[in-house]
């Protein structure tokens, strides 16, 4: 079981996007759209780490961050406050409150599960793998690196995340809309077909000479990590 987040938001379109991409890298995921409710749940089950909005219905994320860290039980909980204030005061205010991280609205995807894995890793480091091994490749997020066979291969960073976030589900086929949004960003327009030619450039970095491909191709569907390499 992956590391347990709760995401408290009120706007159901991206509290569904950001459950939709949690779960597909291996998070088990809580949401609630209330603060009150918020408060409630963390009462009866503590997350791992918590996604809070800032003006939230019942009870405000800033008020709700103060009592999570005035409780014993959730003093140490990471939080990462998303607002769509994004003064330097209103930043200011909510650090001060007790949050771990800040990301203003609207936010890139891949920034956002790159934060929470950076949170994760500093606060449970046994929860966050910092190497992703699949047959004889190795794909190390700290330092960036992929090797195969003991061969050190060279990607470039588009393709070093579709590589990462592939490995994360093997098995699991996605298609090219959801690797556009994972990878790249729901906030970035571009044609889908980029996805193929990505994917292409991958396949070139990390097919090596008698070795199988471990990128299948599934036909109307979209990519996939083969989960037999």
């Amino acid at each position: 079981m992956g590391p347990r987040v709760l995401i408290v938001e009120d706007e159901e379109p991206l509290m569904l996007l950001l459950r939709y991409n949690l779960e597909a890298e291996g998070y088990e995921v809580d949401s609630v759209s209330r603060g009150d409710e918020a408060e409630i749940r963390l009462r009866e089950q503590v997350p791992d780490i918590v996604l809070l909005d800032w003006m939230l219905p019942g009870l405000s994320g800033i008020e709700l961050c103060r009592r999570i860290r005035a409780r014993t039980e959730t003093e140490r909980l990471p939080v990462i406050m998303l607002t769509a204030r994004g003064e330097e005061g209103d930043r200011i205010r909510g650090l001060s409150t007790g949050a771990d991280d800040y990301i203003v609205k609207p936010f890139s995807v891949p920034e956002l599960l790159a934060r929470v894995r950076a949170l994760l890793r500093r606060a449970k480091p046994t929860h966050i793998a910092t190497l992703l091994r699949a047959g004889d490749i190795e794909l190390d997020r700290e330092t960036h690196r992929v090797r195969r066979a003991d061969q050190e291969l060279h990607l470039g960073p588009t393709e070093f995340r579709l590589l990462e976030f592939l490995m994360q589900s093997p098995g699991r086929v996605f298609s090219r809309e959801h690797l556009l949004n994972a990878v790249w960003g729901h906030d970035v327009y571009i044609d889908e077909r980029t996805v193929d030619v990505h994917v292409g450039r991958l396949r070139k970095a990390i097919n090596l000479p008698r070795r199988p491909d471990p990128i299948r191709t599934v036909r109307g569907a979209g990519y996939s990590f083969d989960e037999t390499f």
